[in-house]
């Protein structure tokens, strides 16, 4: 770690369609806030969060252009038609605050949850192994299903984690894995995907399981209330 802190790149180019309705999903409001809003003050009250880079979709008109959170600067990049697209735009943006060598963080914008305990501890552990992720032990029972949709077979859980956000890598690998797989036309769902694929193989940090991230309407009521019972506390 610096002293300095990390910075966090936080992709929101995204369109969110499985949400539904005209307005990306990290545009739409709980409260008195957007969805984004509540994720980069989650982010910036961090103690060790030393910057945001948050990447915006061409000419987005949801941005209300804020240059800092927290007393924390934000910095602005143009994101692409895919989340590895944009993650790269947001790190190469990043060349002039944090050296190759440096870790930074990716966060989901659609993550508004994620506790402070937990960004603590992946920081740790990420510098120590070298690229570390929050993921969650699955719980449920894994069923696989045939062309009909009725079960096939029942699915080991054993071993099987659901990856989540923040996710921490040097930034100089991240950039390199991302770049070779944009270049093979290789689909990576999350930045551990990509540093899998050249040879990597981070470390799962174990997270809350209330790290939710809104992808349906009934996630956003969900998230709604969760943050409803966190500022009554």
């Amino acid at each position: 770690m610096t002293d300095r802190g990390f910075w966090c790149v936080v992709p929101a180019a995204g369109a969110g369609h499985r949400m539904g309705g005209g307005i990306p999903k990290q545009h739409l409001r709980i409260g008195s806030r957007t969805l984004l809003a509540w994720t980069l003050e989650r982010l910036a009250s961090h103690p060790r969060i030393a910057g945001l880079m948050v990447v915006l979709a061409q000419g987005d008109a949801h941005w209300d252009g804020v240059a800092q959170w927290l007393g924390k600067p934000v910095r602005v990049a143009t994101g692409g038609g895919t989340r590895a697209e944009s993650v790269l735009a947001g790190l190469r943006a990043l060349s002039g605050e944090v050296a190759q060598q440096e870790f930074v963080l990716v966060h989901d914008a659609a993550r508004p949850l994620v506790r402070h305990a937990d960004i603590g501890r992946l920081m740790d552990l990420a510098v120590e192994s070298g690229g570390a992720l929050l993921a969650a032990p699955v719980r449920d029972t894994l069923k696989r299903a045939d062309s009909r949709g009725c079960v096939e077979t029942t699915e080991s859980r054993e071993s099987r984690w659901r990856a989540m956000t923040p996710q921490m890598f040097r930034r100089g690998e991240l950039e390199s894995a991302l770049e070779s797989a944009i270049a093979a036309g290789t689909s990576v769902t999350d930045e551990a995907m990509a540093m899998e694929l050249i040879g990597l193989a981070p470390l799962l940090v174990e997270g809350s399981d209330d790290n939710l991230k809104v992808t349906t309407a009934a996630d956003l009521a969900l998230a709604e209330f969760l943050l409803g019972a966190c500022a009554a506390e």
